[in-house]
This record gives C-alpha cells, structure tokens and sequence, in this order.
C-alpha cells in the first residue's frame, strides 16, 4: 500500500528530471559546446574560456560574498550575541536545561533556514552584478586617461570605469546592510520572545551589532550622497542651450547634497548616542537633525528657489552667470565626439570661375565625380549582373582602386546567394544547406559615367572578366550581407553550372575554417541544435564535411565581440587572393561627463552615448569567415579591453598593406559628428549662446544632403587623389552655403595612402558673398525652360525622370555642382544614366558627358564675364 503510494511521487519526480535534464542539455550543454567548436575553429577558443572564465569567476566570488555576509551576521546573531539569560537561571538546573533546549533550537536548528536563505538572498542581491560583469571587467583593467573633467578635476578613466560600478556597488550594498539590519533584527526579537527566561533587556551584543550594522547603512547612504554630486555633470536643465550643470546645480544644489550628508550623519550619530546612553536622552536633537535634513532635501528637490535664482540672478546675464558651464559643455562634447582636431581654412570664392575650370578639368578629375548613386545603381546590377536567379547584390559600396595610373573611384558589389529567390519548390533542404551555399564574384564599375550610354564594367559577369587588371583566385563568397543559413561543406552533391560554366567555378569548398563534423555523434548533436533531422540521416555529409554557421558577416562579429558597436555599412575590398568585408567597429559610453548626448539615429537607435571612438577596424574574409581586429585609435575603453583579452586585438601596423590601402573614414560616424559641430564649432560661451552661425545639414527636396564619398587631387599630398566624404551645411533657416566638410584617412604630411590618420577638415565660406547652395541650385536647374521641357518629353515616353543625389565640391576657389540625371523604365523600373547637369555660380549646363559640360560652362564664362549670371546653356541632345 506504501508502495502505491510513492509511485505517483516518483513518477511525478522522475518527469520532471527528465524535464530538467533536457532542457539543460538543449539550452545548456549544446549552446556550449557549439560555441565552443565555433569559437576553436576561428582560433578564439583562449579568448571563449577567458570571456567564460571572467563571468563566472566573478558572479561566483560576488555570489559567495553576500552568502558569506548574511551567513556571518545570521550565525553570529543565532549563537552568541542574541542570548541573555538572567544569573538565576544559570543558577537553576531546570531552568537552565529549559533555557538551553530552546536556545539550542535557534543555535543550530536555524542554520537549517538562515543557510539556505542566505544563498537566495544572496542570489537576490547579485543578479545586476550578473548583467553587469562587463561593466566589472573596464573597472579592472581600465587605466588612466590624462584628461581631467573640468567641474571636479577627476581623471575621464573615472566615469567612464569607476564611476559606474561605484553606484552598483552603493546600491547592492546599502540593500544588503538594510537587508541584513532587517533580518537580524527580527531574529534577536524572536530569540528575546521565544527562548524562555531571557533578561528584559536586549543583549549588549546584539545592540552592538544591530549598531555595526546601522552604521554599514549609514556609511552606504552618505557614499550615495558623495557619489549624486557626479550626477550634476548629467544634468540636462539647461537644455536645449547647454547640456550640463550650470549655475543653479553648481552653486545650489551642490552645497545642499554636502550638507544634506552632514545632516543625515549627524541623525545617525544622535540615534547611536540615544541607543547607549543610559542618561541625558533627549529627543530633541535628533528631530532637529531630522527636520534640517529634511529641509535640506526639500530645498534641493523643490523648484521655488532655483527659479527665483534664474529669473533674477541667471537670465539678466546668461553669458556672465553660466558661460563657464558653457564653456565647460562646448570643450568636453569637443572631446567627446573627437572633435579637436578638426582643420578649418577660410576659402574666398572667385566670382569668374573660368581659371578654376581650366585648371581642375583634367580626365584625371572627371573619372572621378560619382555620377551614379548607390541607391540606383544597384538595381542595374541586379538586372544586369545577377545572370542566375539565386545570385543577389544586397548592396553597393564605394572605394578607390589603383587604375591606369591613378587612383579611381568605384562602386562595387558582392554577388552574394539568396535561396528565397528560387522557385518555391526548388527551395528544399538540400539546395537551401548543400548547394546554393555561397555567393560568386563581385561587379565593379567606375563611379564616374557618360550618359546615355551601357554602363562601363571595370569587374563583370561569372568569370570576373576585367580589362583593367582586377582578378581573384578565390571568388567564393560563403560569408557577406545575406541572411545566410548553415551550410554543410563540402558535401558528396555534384554542384554543376551554379557558379559557372567549368569545373574550377563548381569546386568544393577547401577553406580551413569551419566547425568539423568527424563523427556520428557530432551530426547527431547538430541535428538537435539546428532542430533538423536532415543533418544526422543526409548521405551526403562526410567526415571531411564542415559546418559553416553565423556567415552573416554583423551578426558573426557581433557574436564575437558582442561589446563592440557596429557601423552600419560595412563594405567589400576586391584583392587578388579573395575578397574581404572590412566593418567599422566603435567604443560608446554614456558617461562622458558634461558632454552633450548624441542623437538617438545613430547605429541601431539603441544606444544612448555620449562618446565615441572608431576605435576598431574588423576584417572578415568572405571565404573562409576568418575574422581579425585591429585597433586604429587607442582609446581609454579598447586599450582596456585589450588588456583583458590578450592577442584577440593587433596593432593597426599589423594589418596587411593590401586591406590598409582601403580603409575608410565611416560615413555614419561622419554624420554624427558634423550634427555635433553644427552647433559646438561656436566655441565661445558668448557665440554658443547668440546661436548666430549654427548650421545645418544642406537641404534638396526637403531632404538632406547626406555625406557622400569621393576621390578627388584636392592640392594637398602632391597631385595625389584623396578618398573623403563631403558634407556640405548651411545657415540655420537658410539656403546659401557656408561651409563644405572633407573627412579623409591619409596623412597629409607623409602624403602615403597607406598611412592612416583620420581627419576631418571645414571649408568656411565668405560671409559676404552669396555662394548657392543645394537647394538654389536645384532651384536653378527647375526653372531653366529647356531642361524643364526636356523633362517633360521624357517623362511621356514610358519612363520617369528621377534627379539622382547633388555632388557639391570644393574646385579651386569656386563650387562645382554635379547632378546626375535618370530614366526610369515603368515596367522593369531599371534606371539609365540620361544626362549629368553641371553647375558654377549661376551657370547651369546639362549634357552627356562631364567634358562636354565643362566646355559649354567654359564657354559662357569666357562670352560673359562681366556678368556671369546672365546667361544659361543646355544641350538636350536630342
């Protein structure tokens, strides 16, 4: 009958550690080991362990602290401080043995409870420290920076490491005192009431330890109040003129958090004296230190007085009251965004342009100007260069290649495999995993164009056919933008004709990386991971076979190193061994004292920061996945990084000089810098404060120009092209143009291409003289009759007209404006390059090619140079 009984409890046991057992080994035991393959076959399996050995090392010694803190206080309270029997008990026999039995409950009975609750709480207590280890790890091996805040003169190192684990730390710590006061608290009360014959007073012990431990809260409550004087430096009141603190939190709210912590020391030290004293205890002090604390936070937190202070002391004069603070926000947001360096020349503007255009039209020049936009272009190479169905191109990048001569620039794209885009029923388990398992090639074509012609192909078709020099003894793309699925290679199917017309094209895949499948086990393992039966029972997986998991490149890097935030563009490098995925990698914090925040459209609109650095430049080879890191500015944050993670991180110098030839200046990075120097290139409280030259980011159709990359002899490194974005700005509510912004990588004083020093450099604009901007331009080309007509007839002949993205350049001592014209089929939607507009001044020229604009343009400055805006000239072409 017993036995009956504890079937159904052994039943309902047995289930539910089948239940546990499963999910361990799916959620626990295979995640693991597959991470752990991964990592060893990309030969960073020291750096897994050591990202393992950190977190666990960590969470299991803060873990053991607090059980070893409430262990202690619940075992000292149990058996020594919390017994106090009166002499006449000890002195008889029944009473004392009554007296023990009981007290030997509490003494060793309650280590039953207290140890087990210890470990909760415990448990209870760390869990932000378990989220937070990282935060730990910058602590402990972040270093100095050199550079000192400007309110209270602590090193940078200090917020951006220190100071964040010092509020974890208060907080757990204050909770575990209040905690722990608590909960010894109510076991000396249940010792006094439960253990019979117990003295009326409290143990003089457990007074005092009750008062250790009030004084633990005490010391944790002041560490907070020192510790909120650093939240002043966030302050965001004076917002939107300054971010950070200003007269009222320096001069007010400062003092009150000082004196609110005397005044809430002084309560705990009248409370301790009022505890033990046995005469003169008096009340009265200790509401007195209680209403002034009280006082003193209310003042703090009301907004009577700090509003009677700006209003009569702050706003009569703003620049005298709080252009210190001003001048404190505008130079540590100049710092904070990397903005100190930046080169700004004053470039007059010539009125007659003739001799620039002399000068700087060379073939040189016009191989150069970017006349297709990427967002176009790349549905001509879908059309034009996909050849199979299953081939996409899901971006197009621009770089600089080393052509004929001189450095050209180029758009370019990887042929990347996208299995959706078979027919529904092609897209089976084999096909998906065994077969359409990578991308082939890459299209390049050269970013300048004549129009109303095919497009010039510098890198074309499935066999790489390229007149200008470009070849690669690897094509295969097994890792890029796509969002690949695993892959299983190489495998036993006989892959003909997919990625080209001979046996050299289908060949299997020989690269090293990959996490091998040697056995039985193995495919059974990934069968499970992947929830597929397919991997364990297909015949065409071999011992030789390997597992290609993580392929797209964002993710694979991001799994890697998941503290590093990554640029949004990453983009393809073309070399003759194979092609490589070169990604901008960045280090934020949001802790950069008084510095401004940055905008929440930066990266993926997550990230709330107020510093950052490129600090990374991450390599992937598209064959093999391998994947390396170079440090490219050795900030505070990656320096403390690579210290934690020895060899995972290699010097900028170590990179090969094929890959450094492209590196790039990041174009997200670029455009959140110049929202930033808008307004922080005022750099005096006076002008910060007027507002008088803020800028902001040149408008066409109601849409900014964003920057745009281009390679161009800008008369800096000897006649030797330079690859810079550009950004042009304008007034605040304006359209003239008043400044053009160039960020380039090269090293203008070795002038080497392979010397990489990120730059940035400002061309200011004359304020009296009118130099247009986009959108006048724009204005121009729209009220010009005979491109107007032009417009119109195309726009009847089955195709639209689409204006593609203005190029504005700095040429000489005059501004170039390009735009490039489109024809848009309606029923393939496949964009052609109709026309090129060329604009200078006033002047307004639309024609084939840049050389032909460039002649009539030459030609109206030198018919009318006396008043160069009088006339315009359009070739249609017709």
């Amino acid at each position: 009958m017993r036995n009956r009984k504890l079937l159904p409890a052994l039943a309902g046991a047995t289930i539910i550690g089948a239940l546990v057992l499963y999910a361990a080994f799916y959620f626990v035991f295979l995640d693991f080991f597959v991470d752990l393959w991964w990592f060893r076959s990309l030969e960073f399996e020291a750096y897994f362990w050591l990202r393992l050995l950190y977190r666990f090392i960590f969470s299991g010694a803060i873990t053991l602290f607090f059980f070893c803190v409430f262990q202690f206080h619940f075992w000292i309270a149990s058996r020594y401080l919390g017994l106090n029997p009166p002499d006449e008990v000890l002195l008889d026999d029944k009473k004392r043995r009554r007296f023990q039995r009981f007290a030997d409950v509490f003494i060793y009975g309650s280590a039953k409870v207290y140890t087990p609750v210890s470990f909760l709480m415990a448990v209870a207590v760390a869990i932000p420290f378990y989220l937070q280890w990282e935060d730990a790890l910058l602590f402990f091996f972040g270093s100095a920076s050199g550079i000192k805040d400007p309110v209270y003169d602590n090193d940078i190192s200090f917020y951006l490491f220190s100071y964040p684990m010092y509020i974890l730390i208060q907080k757990e710590l204050l909770a575990t005192a209040v905690i722990a006061l608590g909960a010894t608290g109510v076991l000396y009360w249940s010792e006094h009431v439960f253990i019979p014959n117990q003295g009326r007073e409290f143990p003089v012990g457990a007074k005092i330890h009750l008062t250790v431990l009030f004084l633990f809260v005490v010391f944790f409550v002041a560490w907070g109040f020192v510790l909120d004087r650093f939240t002043l430096l966030y302050s965001n009141g004076r917002e939107p003129v300054f971010f950070g603190p200003g007269f009222v939190d320096l001069r007010y709210k400062l003092p009150l958090i000082w004196m609110s912590a005397l005044a809430f020391l002084s309560i705990a030290g009248l409370a301790v004296f009022y505890v033990f004293a046995e005469q003169h205890r008096s009340k009265t002090p200790i509401v007195i230190a209680v209403l002034s604390f009280l006082a003193l936070v209310g003042l703090k937190n009301s907004t009577f007085l700090p509003e009677i202070i700006e209003k009569f002391i702050v706003k009569p004069n703003p620049t005298r009251t709080e252009g210190q603070f001003m001048q404190y926000n505008i130079d540590a947001t100049m710092a904070a965004y990397d903005l100190n360096n930046i080169d700004t020349i004053d470039l007059p503007i010539n009125v007659d342009a003739t001799k620039d255009i002399e000068q700087w039209a060379t073939q040189k020049n016009f191989e150069n100007i970017p006349v297709w936009d990427r967002e176009y272009l790349i549905d001509s190479y879908k059309q034009l260069q996909s050849i199979r169905p299953y081939y996409t191109f899901p971006t197009v990048d621009e770089d600089r290649y080393f052509i004929r001569g001189h450095y050209q620039q180029v758009n370019l794209a990887a042929r990347e495999t996208n299995v959706g885009n078979l027919s529904q029923e092609a897209q089976n388990w084999e096909n998906t995993h065994l077969r359409y398992t990578h991308g082939y090639g890459a299209v390049v074509s050269p970013a300048a164009q004549d129009a109303d012609i095919p497009i010039v192909w510098y890198m074309r078709d499935l066999n790489l056919s390229s007149n200008v020099g470009f070849s690669v003894k690897f094509p295969d793309i097994y890792y890029g933008m796509e969002q690949y699925k695993y892959a299983v290679v190489p495998n036993k199917l006989v892959s003909e004709n997919i990625s080209g017309s001979d046996a050299e094209m289908a060949r299997g895949y020989i690269g090293k990386s990959g996490v091998p499948i040697p056995s039985y086990f193995r495919k059974l393992l990934f069968a499970f991971y992947f929830k597929d039966e397919k991997i364990f029972f297909s015949p065409n997986i071999s011992t030789n076979s390997k597992l290609l998991i993580r392929r797209n490149i964002v993710d694979r890097i991001a799994t890697l190193t998941p503290f590093l935030h990554l640029d949004k563009d990453p983009y393809l490098v073309v070399d003759k061994d194979r092609f490589y995925w070169i990604q901008d990698a960045y280090t934020l914090s949001n802790m950069y004292p008084v510095a401004k925040p940055a905008a929440d459209d930066f990266l993926d609109g997550a990230q709330k920061f107020n510093y950052i650095r490129n600090s990374v430049k991450v390599v992937v080879d598209a064959y093999t996945g391998k994947v390396e890191y170079y440090i490219c500015d050795p900030d505070p944050i990656i320096t403390a990084y690579s210290r934690a993670y020895p060899g995972v991180f290699k010097r900028l110098s170590d990179m090969p000089e094929n890959l450094k030839a492209h590196l790039r200046y990041p174009r997200d990075l670029y455009h959140m810098q110049m929202k930033i120097f808008a307004k922080y290139h005022q750099n005096t409280p006076e002008a910060f404060y007027e507002q008088a030259e803020t800028w902001q980011f040149a408008m066409v159709g109601g849409e900014p120009v964003l920057p745009y990359f281009i390679t161009m002899n800008f008369e800096r490194c000897n006649g030797l092209e330079e690859f810079v974005m550009i950004n042009p700005m304008t007034p605040f509510n304006s359209n003239n143009l008043s400044m053009v912004g160039l960020a380039g990588t090269m090293d203008h004083k070795q002038c080497n291409p392979l010397s990489y020093k990120p730059g940035i450099t400002i061309y200011k604009f004359p304020k009296e003289v009118q130099v247009n901007g986009p959108s006048q331009v724009n204005a121009l080309i729209d009220q010009n009759p005979d491109i107007a007509a032009q417009f119109t007839l195309w726009n009847q002949l089955g195709s639209e007209v689409k204006k593609g993205r203005m190029v504005i350049l700095p040429m000489g001592n005059s501004i170039l404006y390009v735009q490039p014209i489109y024809m848009l089929a309606t029923k393939t939607k496949m964009p052609e390059l109709a026309r090129v507009i060329v604009s200078i001044g006033n002047q307004v020229v639309m024609d084939k090619t840049l050389a032909a604009a460039f002649n009539h343009l030459k030609a109206l400055f030198i018919k009318d140079a006396a008043s160069p805006a009088s006339g315009i000239s359009v070739d249609t072409g017709n």
